[in-house]
């Protein structure tokens, strides 16, 4: 492995600690961050900007592959930008959520994107760390470090569910994450660990544990 540029993947389902953690594990070793599942969202309000509807796959394909992304890689000032928009806190409203799994579900889609993604990771000269759900498996699986970050049912609506603090009604909030979750698996597994890459259940861990163990790993393969 490269001394002097790290790549960490971590994948997992929605609640599963994946965005936390590795924004986290960023800020320790001073690496660049990348939340994959954010430019998915944000080429769901280009195509939703554009007055595409969800249901016409070729007009989505190409609303959202011509679609120009921005994404901050500092895990302490994130933000995103669509064909020169602010988009950071919109990708987060229950109308882009409500509509994402209309791009996640193309593969025409996901293979630009994980273009993307890919190049983003090698753009920073110190290294990534990068969470989705297929970054271990596709977009990066070549990572110093791989990693799955699982949760049960009942822990990842829990989490959501405090996340959103009330801005959603409980079928909404199970719609994001289960809906969501069943629609991505259908190209993309991401609740078994593939080859090579290490499964850690957070169910009944702390936040502090999860990154200790994350970064427990990153020792070993620099030792």
């Amino acid at each position: 492995m490269s001394q002097t540029r790290l790549v960490i993947a971590i994948d997992g389902p929605s609640g599963s600690g994946k965005s936390s953690t590795a924004r986290e594990v960023a800020r320790r070793l001073s690496l660049g961050y990348l939340d994959t599942g954010a430019m998915y969202r944000a080429v769901t309000v280009a195509f939703l900007d554009s007055g595409v509807d969800p249901a016409d796959t070729a007009a989505v394909i190409a609303a959202t592959t011509g679609a120009d992304i921005e994404i901050s890689l500092d895990p302490d000032a994130h933000w995103v930008r669509v064909n020169g928009r602010e988009v950071t806190a919109e990708i987060r409203e229950p109308r882009t959520s409500a509509n994402v799994s209309a791009v996640a579900t193309i593969p025409e889609c996901r293979a630009d994107l994980v273009r993307r993604q890919r190049a983003l990771m090698d753009s920073d000269p110190r290294g990534v760390v990068a969470e989705g759900r297929d970054v271990t498996t596709v977009v990066y699986p070549d990572a110093d470090v791989r990693i799955l970050l699982t949760a049960s049912e009942v822990e990842r609506l829990a989490r959501r569910g405090s996340e959103l603090a009330g801005q959603v009604s409980e079928a909404d909030l199970r719609d994001q994450v289960l809906r969501r979750d069943a629609d991505d698996s259908l190209l993309v597994n991401f609740t078994q660990a593939a080859d090579g890459v290490h499964h850690l259940d957070t169910s009944e861990l702390s936040f502090t544990h999860v990154v200790d163990v994350v970064l427990a790993l990153v020792d070993e393969v620099r030792a």
